[in-house]
């Protein structure tokens, strides 16, 4: 969640805020209502606040699963962001919303204004912590970092602490941990603005992250497979012995899925439905796919599973928790039944997408390169006029500037529309030379390291500096 927050596009986020939110909240709360309702219609043996807890539980979407599923398969970029916002938000929304319907079981009190005031806020509180943490820790290793000089090591470690924190400060105040982590990862990103950092940091902290983030999603599927055989051969055999089938489980497992998707395209196309620019650009065909392809988008995923094994085994009197096992159940087969569908249908449905309509960008490429190779050149400038011809390497300083003044002189160039497509052309092909020529000098490398001409450190070395050269050009060799 942290690692999210900190990556998401904040311009898309902020941008598309409303229907993020819309999907984050307004979803998860229509959801839980209905699905509440229906689940307790559908099995009447199970109470209703249970059937709350099971619909809160099964509202949270799994951005890891659709990544999963969808695999190379491009999202519309705008369909995307809104896909991870609400990802994003949801689980926060959704899980309260659980905790919530569990307590009233356990307890066996409910109150609507309790229960509105309380999501409020655990909700505020959850969002006001994790943008605390996040800028007092930034803003305190900033200062930790003029006085001692930067650690990247300890950068890294309080980055990697830093989810931890919010979390738990928001729970150790009645708030919500997950958006407090959410919401630290957001403002991380604007404590990193308003302070320099060394590229080592920056570097280096991106390859942890990577790393951890590989690691955390393989766990979790492999988490989410060993749960089922302890599923179906402990929670399943209960349930059977309650004298509910398979075949009755499977269709309530259907129903229920059945049911989620519909809530879901409902939700999505009301909205649409009502907006006549979309109306024109798409028309009703492309509406249609939008809708669908958003609502078998919300694969349900681990979230769901370690919710619903979180039941509590016992109530304060030590009787059963009602309809456990059932719960338990249902919540896995409708895991399992999203992402069946999503993989049979979403990467097909995400290819017939018509062009979706697009807000103003805030992103001008062209004009970022140009203003920054402005400034790289005023520093270069005001560092040629300031050297002295008394000085011994007056002359090759110059020829130096000369050079580097050259480079950024011809990245200029590219905004004169006439030279502007020779321009990116050699560009091009100067990059792919470039990298043949780097792929020869790591060769090269490694048969001088062969021949133990060079030794283990300064093949280590010669090799990284290719490699960030490499790395700098977009290569992934």
């Amino acid at each position: 969640m942290f690692l999210d927050g900190w990556r998401i596009p904040k311009g898309a986020f902020f941008r598309d805020l409303r229907p993020i939110l819309t999907l984050a909240v307004g979803l998860v709360i229509f959801t839980v209502v209905g699905m509440g309702f229906f689940i307790h219609w559908l099995v009447p043996s199970m109470p209703l606040a249970v059937s709350f807890a099971v619909a809160a539980i099964l509202a949270p979407t799994d951005p890891v699963a659709v990544s999963a599923v969808r695999g190379d398969t491009p999202v519309p970029p705008r369909m995307h962001h809104i896909l991870e916002g609400e990802a994003l938000l949801n689980d926060a929304s959704g899980l309260d919303l659980f905790r919530i319907a569990v307590a009233a079981v356990v307890t066996g009190s409910f109150s609507l204004m309790e229960t509105a005031v309380g999501f409020v806020w655990v909700a505020c509180v959850g969002v006001a912590i994790g943008v605390a943490v996040s800028f007092v820790c930034g803003y305190a290793l900033r200062g930790l970092a003029r006085i001692g000089g930067e650690d990247t090591g300890v950068q890294i470690l309080v980055s990697l602490l830093l989810p931890f924190a919010a979390y738990l400060a928001a729970e150790h105040l009645g708030g919500s941990g997950i958006l407090a982590a959410a919401t630290a990862g957001i403002a991380s990103h604007y404590v990193n603005l308003h302070g320099s950092e060394l590229s080592t940091t920056r570097m280096e902290r991106r390859a942890v992250w990577n790393m951890v983030q590989g690691v955390m999603n393989g766990v979790i599927f492999l988490l989410l497979g060993e749960q089922l055989v302890r599923i179906f051969t402990g929670d399943l055999g209960e349930v059977r012995l309650s004298h509910f089938g398979v075949g009755v489980l499977l269709f309530y497992v259907a129903a229920i899925t059945a049911a989620l998707l519909a809530l879901r395209f409902i939700w999505v196309w009301v909205p649409l439905y009502f907006s006549k620019p979309i109306n024109i650009q798409l028309g009703r065909r492309g509406r249609l796919l939008l809708v669908t392809a958003a609502s078998v988008a919300g694969v349900r995923g681990v979230i769901t599973l370690a919710g619903v094994l979180s039941l509590p085994l016992l109530l304060p009197d030590g009787s059963p928790f009602p309809a456990r096992h059932l719960a338990v159940v249902i919540a896995t087969g409708v895991i399992l039944l999203s992402l069946l569908l999503a993989c049979l249908t979403l990467p097909a449905l995400i290819r017939r997408l018509p062009t979706t309509p697009q807000l103003q960008t805030l992103d001008d490429e062209l004009g970022a390169r140009q203003t920054a190779a402005r400034a790289a050149i005023a520093r270069l400038e005001s560092l040629r006029s300031g050297i002295e011809d008394s000085d011994g390497d007056a002359g090759i300083e110059r020829e130096a500037l000369d050079y580097l003044l050259e480079l950024y002189r011809r990245r200029l160039t590219s905004g004169d529309s006439e030279n502007d497509d020779r321009i990116w052309a050699l560009a091009g092909v100067e990059r792919q030379f470039r990298l043949a020529a780097l792929a020869a000098e790591r060769d090269q490398l490694y048969q001088l390291r062969f021949r133990h001409q060079i030794d283990d450190e300064l093949h280590r070395k010669l090799v990284l500096e290719v490699d960030l050269l490499e790395a700098s050009l977009g290569s992934r060799g």
